[in-house]
């Protein structure tokens, strides 16, 4: 039996690839993203950055990374799992797809850009264009409140996760 992927337990499969869904989140806006990208991809497995290990990248066909941008950079969580990942994952992952949901206070651009750079030196290959959700919090007190993403940005989030799931047991990725 295996458990409910949205809760973040970790699985297994065998027979075909399947999405591994990584993400961090400090007020919720990038775990509510991940587990919407969770709800349109039931064969993904979803798990937090700090739970992340070779073998589930290794395990998995394709990823969908979701995190917040922190100062102007990829959380710092979300750069550690790649950090601690890569030496054991060098030469196992080349050519593997890969998208992006970054929620963010403001543009977003720059942990988009640095999430690229590491899936470049990872030799992964973009298959879906990113997602950025900007909260637009900019005082202290909105930057440190849980936040509510929008119905239709959990909407966009889902959709790439049935889009992605669906790419990789079709075989198009």
């Amino acid at each position: 039996m295996r458990p409910d992927p949205r809760l973040g337990k970790h699985r297994h499969m065998t027979d075909t690839p399947h999405l591994l869904i990584v993400w961090h989140s400090r007020t919720g806006g990038s775990e509510a993203l991940a587990r919407a990208a969770a709800e349109g991809a039931p064969t993904a497995e979803l798990a937090a950055a700090g739970e992340v290990t070779p073998d589930l990248l290794i395990a998995a066909g394709g990823y969908l990374f979701v995190g917040p941008e922190n100062l102007a950079a990829l959380s710092g969580a979300m750069k550690e799992m790649f950090d601690t990942c890569y030496y054991p994952c060098l030469g196992r992952l080349e050519g593997r797809p890969y998208a992006t949901i970054i929620c963010a206070g403001s543009d977003g651009e720059n942990a988009q850009r640095q999430l690229d750079r590491i899936a470049t030196g990872w030799r992964l290959r973009r298959v879906a264009d990113p997602i950025i959700v900007n909260t637009a919090a900019q005082t202290p007190q909105a930057i440190l409140a849980p936040k509510t993403v929008p119905a239709a940005r959990l909407t966009e989030a889902r959709d790439l996760g049935a889009a992605l799931a669906e790419g990789l047991t079709s075989g198009i990725f």
